[in-house]
């Protein structure tokens, strides 16, 4: 390895550290060119390779040209086995979608492996223990998602997804922390391109919003949004409750109830040191 402005020798021993692109089976129309299986998975006990080998004459395909046995590594996988293989993809595709860390995914693998072997939810969806399992793993991780956020990555209902989350909590007897709109402030307000100062202040709005409980019965996420509408109205970058409601999936007759409940406050729940662009008197009233 030589430096090509000065030709500097940086290395003269250089280890190739890629794959070796070798076969080593004696299968003539194999194209599996690895010399290994896939890398050892921590949620499976490593059982699922087994070796068999031909001993009975006219096995075609199972001996060699010289009729000689041939062996042939095959995977057999019991069913239980299976059932994880499956969710581990659907939960890796889902953690694509959601854009999540992977730790994330290592945390929903592991929920869904005690939910599985435990077998407390047996005769419930497969999909719908997957997403339940991966909305548990947000809220476990303090990177929440909301039910209709793993609802449109997921083949199963909303209600049904809350049913079995609510049954997996009983069953690993696990707890989560509550809710807050803070906890989807910053990544609501980062999609919807708004600056740090709009983001501080949607944040003290919903607080101060629940402590006065201005809007008694309505979710954090419902609370957020309406915040954030009203910190954007009251600045230069206006957002439409259309907007608002792409971004964090509450519907747009919820943010105007929500923000008609909480705006005869305004005076009360802006930060003392906000700098209004629009005055109070001037927001629309729904």
């Amino acid at each position: 390895m030589i430096c090509p402005m000065c030709g500097l020798v940086v290395g003269d021993r250089v280890i190739d550290v890629g794959s070796e692109w070798r076969t080593f089976s004696n299968e003539k129309s194999t194209k599996d060119n690895s010399r290994v299986g896939g890398p050892e998975n921590s949620l499976f006990d490593g059982s699922d390779m087994s070796t068999m080998i031909a001993t009975g004459p006219g096995s075609d395909g199972l001996r060699d040209q010289f009729g000689k046995p041939m062996y042939r590594n095959r995977r057999t996988m019991n069913s239980s086995d299976r059932a994880l293989h499956v969710a581990v993809r659907e939960i890796r595709q889902m953690a694509d979608r959601l854009n999540v860390p992977k730790m994330l995914v290592d945390r929903a693998n592991n929920l869904f492996k005690q939910v599985h072997e435990g077998k407390s939810l047996k005769g419930r969806s497969s999909d719908a223990i997957v997403s339940a399992c991966m909305y548990l793993a947000c809220r476990q991780e303090q990177v929440p998602r909301t039910f209709k956020e793993i609802c449109a990555v997921s083949k199963t209902s909303k209600k049904e997804i809350g049913r079995v989350f609510k049954l997996i909590l009983k069953n690993l007897e696990t707890n989560v922390d509550i809710i807050k709109t803070g906890d989807y402030m910053s990544r609501f307000c980062t999609l919807l391109g708004l600056s740090n100062l709009l983001q501080k202040a949607a944040t003290h709005i919903a607080k101060k919003a629940q402590d006065m409980d201005l809007v008694p019965g309505k979710s954090p996420v419902s609370v957020a949004a309406a915040a954030i509408y009203m910190a954007s109205q009251a600045s230069d970058d206006k957002k439409t409750p259309k907007e608002v409601s792409d971004v964090t999936g509450v519907a747009e007759v919820t943010i105007r109830l929500s923000y008609k409940a909480i705006i005869p406050k305004a005076v009360e729940l802006f930060p003392k040191d906000f700098k209004f662009s629009t005055p109070i008197e001037c927001l629309p009233l729904n």
